[in-house]
């Protein structure tokens, strides 16, 4: 038994005869009925008795159909995947995000790629920034938004965004009112810093020491968003990046552009060396489109 011969049983009991069955498969008759007659053979029972030019099905040919039917139902299936997968419309992306990007930006751009792919899933899990390093090396995601210290080999960087951090302040702070605030502006303030090993906080660090200026950091805390809560309380203000202090909203904090200007650059990246779906390269493209729209982001080499 093969498929071919499947097949043609199946066309003939769905067309009622052998002649409809050769038109509709395109093959003459005589073809149909030697591999009709070959299934017979190969099943052992007969599946048609031929009266008056019509092959009309036994009882066992109707009990055979049903399985047939089953069969192609799953092969029309397995045939509808790979033009979904072929036009992109289907398949699986797995997206890690540093938690900067978790709030607004990666959602827009997950809701925006499956608007129209009804069969694409995407996996977005939110991690820190050395995590992601060590999951995509890993192979275990397809797309990572974080930020990299340095280049590494086992690490392909598709793109760089440039922010520039901003004070998360009090609401009812003195400095609330400024759309600006200088490293100057900072001395002896209360500060709630991100966590010392992150690259943003040493950005930061760096330009307090240009300035000679001691921080009087209060609370050390990782990610910004735990930063955010903490000057929200009053504890202090932080110094983080504007994804996140917009997420907050006025309501919660004021906000003013940091000087000197202080980068947070997050990278898009995906593992060296590793073959990457057609689907993962549209997604990537997607990012890049919406990573850029934002007023906050520049593009760096």
């Amino acid at each position: 038994m093969n498929q071919r011969q499947i097949e043609v049983f199946r066309a003939v009991m769905t067309y009622g005869s052998i002649t409809r069955a050769a038109e509709m498969l395109r093959v003459s008759q005589p073809a149909v009925s030697r591999l009709i007659a070959d299934l017979e053979a190969d099943i052992g029972f007969p599946l048609f008795v031929r009266s008056g030019g019509r092959a009309h099905p036994t009882p066992e040919a109707v009990n055979l159909k049903d399985e047939a039917d089953r069969f192609f139902i799953g092969l029309d299936r397995v045939e509808a995947a790979a033009r979904e997968i072929r036009d992109l419309r289907r398949g699986h992306v797995r997206l890690a995000t540093m938690p900067a990007v978790s709030f607004a930006v990666a959602p827009r751009i997950v809701s925006a790629f499956t608007g129209a792919r009804a069969s694409v899933k995407v996996t977005m899990d939110v991690h820190t920034s050395p995590r992601i390093i060590d999951l995509l090396a890993a192979g275990q995601f397809d797309l990572g938004l974080a930020q990299l210290p340095e280049t590494r080999p086992d690490i392909e960087v598709l793109a760089t965004y440039r922010l520039a951090c901003v004070c998360a302040i009090p609401r009812a702070h003195r400095l609330a009112g400024r759309a600006e605030i200088a490293v100057s502006d900072l001395a002896e303030e209360p500060l709630v810093a991100l966590s010392h090993h992150t690259l943003a906080s040493q950005h930061v660090a760096q330009s307090f020491l240009a300035a000679d200026i001691r921080r009087d950091i209060k609370v050390e805390s990782q990610p910004s968003y735990a930063a955010c809560a903490l000057a929200a309380e009053g504890v202090g203000i932080a110094i983080v990046d504007p994804l996140t202090a917009e997420f907050f909203g006025p309501d919660r904090i004021a906000v003013a552009r940091f000087q000197p200007e202080t980068p947070f650059d997050i990278r898009l990246m995906r593992p060296a060396g590793v073959p990457v779906s057609r689907l993962a390269e549209l997604f990537a493209e997607a990012a890049m489109a919406h990573m850029v729209e934002h007023p906050a982001v520049t593009t760096t080499s």
